[in-house]
């Protein structure tokens, strides 16, 4: 029997990521990100935290995080969709502060 060649490694973790990822509320969110804001905001801006539905999220710079709190209401309704299907999901607002350098 011949192969038709290597298989990406790409494939295999993506399905053992999902198996493995922890069953909370900041974990399906970091999932959504990228696809719910978008590449350039991805880029920018992170969520780190989420207490009693409130979204943290760590930016590179005061004028990403001035732009995501007005952006919030419609970030929030994306990311809510992705996680429950309707804008009524378990976020209700959006905390964007400065990422500090370690």
């Amino acid at each position: 029997m011949r192969r038709k060649g290597p298989r990406p490694l790409a494939a295999a973790l993506d399905g053992i990521s999902r198996d493995v990822a922890p069953a909370t509320t900041l974990a399906r969110v970091q999932a959504a990100w990228p696809e719910a804001v978008g590449a350039t905001i991805a880029a920018e801006a992170q969520p780190i935290a989420e207490r009693s539905g409130a979204l943290t999220v760590a930016c590179r710079s005061a004028t990403w995080a001035s732009e995501l709190e007005l952006l919030a209401p419609d970030i929030l309704e994306r990311l809510n969709r992705a996680l429950g299907g309707s804008d009524d999901g378990p976020l209700c607002t959006l905390r964007a502060k400065v990422r500090t350098a370690p």
